[in-house]
């Protein structure tokens, strides 16, 4: 059974989420603050996440920040904002989908359905689990990039942007294209969110002294490819 942590710090809306997902075979979780869940996830294996963004303390963009520093758990946002920048800040953040206030049982359950339905897909064993290009190695099993001796841990969007890439070489793909492969083909997700993870992506390489602007190109006007 699949374990959903709920991060809300209103208990209605947490017993809400938990009404909609435990008839769907989801064993819930609750927590009612950022810290309590960061510090919970540190110490028992969770395999979602939902987390509110408005939030005191430690809201859900920089509890979502927190989360990735140690996890790859996928993370769905939940916001009573519907502004596309918002949801934009929280994909960058490290988030794989969002589902605005209010939402109904259905659309909820889909979007849970669609991100473990992925999960799976990328937990699967394949010839191309491991992917060395060169000097660098991506890890399927452990959600990492490895240059030489530096392993850098991803995100399970960061992981699957590279492994698209890095899969077929030389070969150029359009926004819409990563759009449809990393995202859910029904998502809402505006395709500026493909510029903005490439961009986040590639400044978090670099930080770890990857030499990923010889590799990670951005063709003008059509997409990106990675050069070996």
């Amino acid at each position: 059974m699949n374990t959903i942590l709920l991060i809300d710090d209103e208990t209605r809306m947490l017993n809400l989420l938990e009404l909609y997902l435990t008839p769907h075979g989801y064993q819930c979780t609750k927590k009612n603050s950022g810290y309590d869940a960061i510090q919970y996830m540190k110490q028992h294996p969770v395999d979602l996440v939902i987390l509110d963004i408005m939030m005191p303390e430690l809201n859900g963009w920089q509890t979502c920040e927190k989360i990735r520093v140690f996890s790859h758990v996928p993370i769905v946002m939940l916001t009573a904002r519907g502004e596309k920048d918002d949801i934009v800040k929280g994909l960058n953040v490290g988030a794989d989908d969002y589902i605005s206030k209010p939402f109904d049982e259905g659309e909820l359950v889909a979007r849970v359905n669609a991100l473990f339905r992925r999960k799976t897909q990328y937990n699967h064993v394949e010839d191309d689990q491991q992917l060395i290009r060169g000097n660098f190695t991506l890890d399927g099993y452990t959600y990492t990039l490895k240059f030489e001796e530096d392993i850098l841990s991803l995100t399970l969007k960061e992981y699957k942007i590279l492994h698209s890439l890095m899969k077929n070489t030389e070969r150029v793909y359009t926004r819409e294209q990563l759009l449809l492969m990393v995202w859910d083909i029904n998502s809402k997700t505006d395709i500026r969110t493909v510029d903005s993870h490439i961009r986040n992506l590639r400044e978090k390489l670099k930080r770890a002294g990857f030499p990923i602007e010889d590799h990670l190109k951005t063709i003008w006007g059509i997409g990106y490819q990675w050069k070996i």
